[in-house]
């Protein structure tokens, strides 16, 4: 049974309605896998030619439905994509392997075509293993019920303590032709990507060779989705698929660096970056939205992961929480994350004020204004190493108890 969440405060106002994709049909259904009475199943039917890319979890203990996608993502052509929300088949030896041979040959054999164009991601609670037949029993009736405006319910059946579907879209020029790119994605916990995500799928018109999009993908993320942190935590399950249909009539791509891309980067980013967004504004239990800026590093990568030090520290999101501008805080998590630091040039400012130069706090520093910046819902860290160019952004949520109970009773 699925515990209920009240939707978070940081959530948006209004969610996207994702335009259609000629080609792109999706359905929801319930299967009964663990949750009752909500759609727990997504399908995602895309034509033949379609190609697809991915980046995938670094974790060690990868979920069995991470290892089929990651053996067959090389090959480039995709038909489907399925996914289940409740239990994440992972750990589960060779009960998983089957599980997901049997998903996927439920549905290859429903559309005709080879098992190995069908991908598959689950999300949920470790080391149970996954009733496949459950799966698929719902596969005939969703891929007749298959539309192309089913992008919410799509986004809506991947959750699981997530407390509102994430959906991003954007439009983007590829010489005189206009293409769209969709996505939607899951996750409120267990997020520290070391790839991507908890579960990503993005979804365009384009026709881009596997080998670019590859290469697209795993740029976007890096800025996007792999600059994002709740809890310091790296899924078995982490996944971010794309896929390009090819329906859109433009001029042949066959590099990444091709001039003609760069509107397209610019549509792709900004939709990886929406989402990840939106992953830290349904952080489990958060109340605050942080976004950490990170400035004269030695590097862009070294930026960045000063920027994850901070927000993964529990002292900085327990102070954040707690509406306390303990800034210390942040002097030791930019010491401790092992990159290049000098303590006379580090500037740190928060909601735009600055606190510290020169090796100590700034002379008349009046905390006034910071603390009524910490006590809204939206909070700006801005760190200046001072000794190189490199830049970064973060994004991250504060540390309440509202996380412990919801990890608490998650397997309830």
């Amino acid at each position: 049974m699925a515990v209920k969440h009240a939707v978070s405060p940081l959530a948006p106002k209004t969610t996207p309605t994702l335009p259609r994709i000629a080609g792109v049909k999706l359905a929801a259904a319930q299967s009964g896998v663990r949750y009752k009475d909500r759609d727990d199943v997504m399908l995602a039917v895309v034509p033949a030619g379609a190609t697809i890319a991915g980046v995938l979890t670094r974790s060690k203990c990868s979920s069995a439905p991470v290892d089929w996608c990651r053996k067959n993502l090389a090959r480039g052509k995709v038909r489907a994509i399925v996914v289940n929300a409740g239990n994440a088949n992972a750990f589960t030896g060779k009960l998983g392997d089957k599980a997901v041979e049997e998903s996927t040959r439920a549905i290859a054999q429903a559309l005709g075509c080879p098992r190995n164009e069908v991908f598959m991601a689950s999300t949920g609670v470790i080391g149970q293993p996954l009733d496949w037949e459950k799966i698929a029993a719902v596969v005939p009736a969703m891929i007749k019920s298959a539309r192309e405006d089913s992008w919410s319910a799509a986004a809506g059946a991947i959750m699981t303590t997530d407390t509102f579907p994430k959906l991003a879209t954007r439009q983007a020029k590829i010489g005189e032709r206009t293409v769209t790119i969709n996505g939607f994605l899951k996750g409120s916990g267990m997020i520290a990507p070391d790839m991507a995500t908890m579960l990503a799928f993005v979804f365009t018109d384009a026709k881009v060779p596997g080998a670019v999009l590859q290469k697209l993908v795993a740029d976007a993320a890096d800025k996007s989705l792999n600059c994002v942190t709740v809890d310091g935590d790296t899924s078995t399950s982490d996944t971010l698929l794309m896929v390009a249909t090819g329906a859109a009539r433009h001029a042949p791509i066959e590099e990444a660096d091709d001039p003609v891309l760069v509107d397209f980067k610019r549509a792709l980013d900004e939709v990886l970056i929406d989402l990840a967004q939106l992953l830290a504004r349904d952080g489990e239990g958060a109340t605050k939205f942080v976004t950490i800026n990170v400035g004269g590093a030695s590097s862009n990568g070294a930026a960045r992961k000063i920027g994850l030090s901070v927000a993964n520290s529990p002292l900085v999101k327990t102070a954040i929480a707690g509406e306390d501008a303990n800034w210390g805080r942040i002097v030791m998590a930019v010491g401790k994350s092992g990159e290049r630091a000098d303590r006379d040039k580090l500037k740190i400012s928060i909601g735009g004020v600055k606190i510290t130069d020169g090796g100590q706090v700034v002379p008349n520093y009046d905390e006034t204004p910071v603390a009524k910046h910490i006590k809204g819902t939206d909070i700006v860290i801005d760190i200046d190493l001072g000794i190189g160019r490199g830049r970064a952004t973060v994004w991250t949520c504060d540390l309440t108890h509202g996380y412990i109970d919801i990890n608490g009773s998650y397997r309830s």
